[in-house]
């Protein structure tokens, strides 16, 4: 294991936020998030206005990741960067820009799986939080993607199930869009549903893999139950929003749990660790706490700051590769499907 002081840049660009961290080993110094607000109009991230922003914000994000962490690039150690999964106009902004800065600073480029960084954010420095230790079940969980995934180290990881259509993030947000709450609506539902009586209506569970996820049939009998409810009563969703929102959100949430907890007989681990925008979730973050004593598991659950999308987490990445020299090459490309 390397001993000296090493100082990572790290960048992340894989859909609509631009972010940029310091890290110095596991320790971050700055974390800078710019968050694309075009979007909104048009309910969801549009690729194109997504790539043209992250051209426009990540020269001052940057700058400003090295100035809050007090450090010249002239300091840094290696540029670790996201080369995917994600949106390919957006991923090339980022593969571009850390392959010129580190080809202009002749340091080490690294690479990055956006998911593996997810999971792997439990490992940055932090007096508040505890970490895994090997093996663990990871659970990652955002608007592209839900994985169960068995983490044996920090670069062996295996996905044991994963959706077989649409994301837990999607499922939130086109909930929230049939209700007609404004993008993004995953963040509202949670809101909402704190207010509301989580067994009010009840939503079917899908039928699949034990390990694996399905939310798109879920979602059409969302939308089927609001048709009907509205076409009674067309005030129907605004005199019920509380329990609507509670109602999806408890069957999201048991359906994460019941294969959570199918994990656990699988494998025979009993540490879950999650990672993703949608572990920000409070109703998820508040049912895996809650079942610790019932199911006997323990539970890992990120600062917010490490959830959605951002560059600690790569960083944390980059600076576990850089101690094995786990250096990427110039001609390394982005890519938009990047699996572990």
């Amino acid at each position: 294991m390397q001993t000296k002081t090493i100082y990572i840049l790290a960048i992340e660009s894989s859909c609509d936020d631009t972010s940029a961290a310091v890290l110095c080993n596991d320790k971050v110094l700055s974390n800078v998030v710019a968050t694309q607000k075009i979007h909104k109009e048009y309910g969801g991230v549009v690729p194109e206005l997504a790539s043209r922003a992250h051209q426009q914000n990540i020269v001052p994000v940057v700058h400003q990741a090295l100035a809050k962490a007090n450090i010249d690039k002239k300091q840094l150690s290696a540029i670790a960067f996201t080369r995917g999964p994600g949106l390919m106009g957006s991923l090339l902004v980022g593969t571009s820009f850390a392959k010129s800065l580190a080809l202009g600073l002749n340091i080490p480029l690294i690479e990055v799986n956006h998911m593996q960084a997810h999971l792997l954010a439990h490992f940055i420095a932090d007096k508040e939080s505890t970490k895994p230790t090997f093996p663990f079940i990871g659970l990652t969980i955002s608007g592209g993607h839900t994985q169960i995934v068995l983490v044996k180290d920090y670069f062996k990881m295996e996905v044991l199930g994963q959706t077989l259509d649409d994301a837990v993030g999607e499922a939130f947000d086109k909930s929230a869009k049939i209700l007609g709450l404004p993008y993004p609506g995953g963040p509202l539902i949670d809101k909402y549903a704190s207010e509301g009586n989580p067994k009010k209506y009840e939503f079917p569970i899908p039928k699949v893999g034990e390990l694996d996820f399905s939310f798109s049939g879920l979602k059409t009998n969302i939308l089927y139950f609001i048709q009907k409810e509205v076409k009674k009563d067309p005030k129907f969703i605004a005199n019920n929003l509380e329990d609507i929102c509670a109602s999806i959100q408890y069957t999201i949430v048991k359906i994460l749990l019941l294969k959570l907890k199918n994990a656990i007989k699988h494998t025979g681990i009993k540490q879950i660790a999650i990672g993703g925008g949608v572990s920000a979730n409070s109703g998820i973050r508040k049912a895996l706490k809650d079942k610790e004593k019932t199911n006997q598991w323990q539970t890992y659950i990120p600062k917010f700051e490490y959830c959605t999308d951002n560059a600690a987490m790569i960083g944390i990445v980059g600076y576990l590769k850089y101690q094995e020299e786990q250096f990427s090459k110039q001609d390394i490309t982005a890519k938009a499907r990047y699996t572990f």
